[in-house]
């Protein structure tokens, strides 16, 4: 999914919101429900930009058929070391439908999920602007 690492890499967010399908389903590391809609995974996405740190993807993994693939990255937050993978499936259309990341070790995990909880009034209303009607 090139287009995709090239945003990340470029830190180009609305590039990233322009790949993800509308009813897209974001699997985060470190809740227990996934978060669906574009509006909602656009603004984790945002908030996961703020508190990552020396972000950058190692190698990428594709399924046979296009459509899956396996993106595995290494961050920092809070000083933490994490590896990772974002695992995406992307629809007929080319979009991202599905968006599940995973991290390691516990400890990185958890500093990301203490980071993330800061962000997380911001994150609602990045989300709640998005989705609401143009006057």
């Amino acid at each position: 999914m090139r287009a995709f690492r090239e945003a990340v890499e470029a830190r180009d967010l609305d590039a990233v919101e322009a790949l993800l399908a509308p009813d897209v389903v974001f699997t985060s590391p470190v809740a227990f429900k996934p978060y669906r809609g574009k509006a909602i995974t656009a603004a984790i996405l945002r908030g996961v930009m703020r508190v990552f740190e020396d972000f950058r993807y190692e190698r990428e993994l594709a399924g046979a058929d296009g459509r899956d693939h396996a993106l595995v990255f290494t961050t920092r937050v809070s000083g933490r070391e994490i590896g990772g993978c974002d695992f995406l499936h992307v629809d007929e259309n080319g979009l991202i439908d599905e968006f599940t990341v995973m991290v390691r070790p516990l400890s990185g995990a958890q500093a990301l999920s203490e980071a993330m909880a800061a962000q997380f009034d911001r994150i609602a209303t990045e989300a709640q602007q998005a989705e609401a009607p143009s006057a």
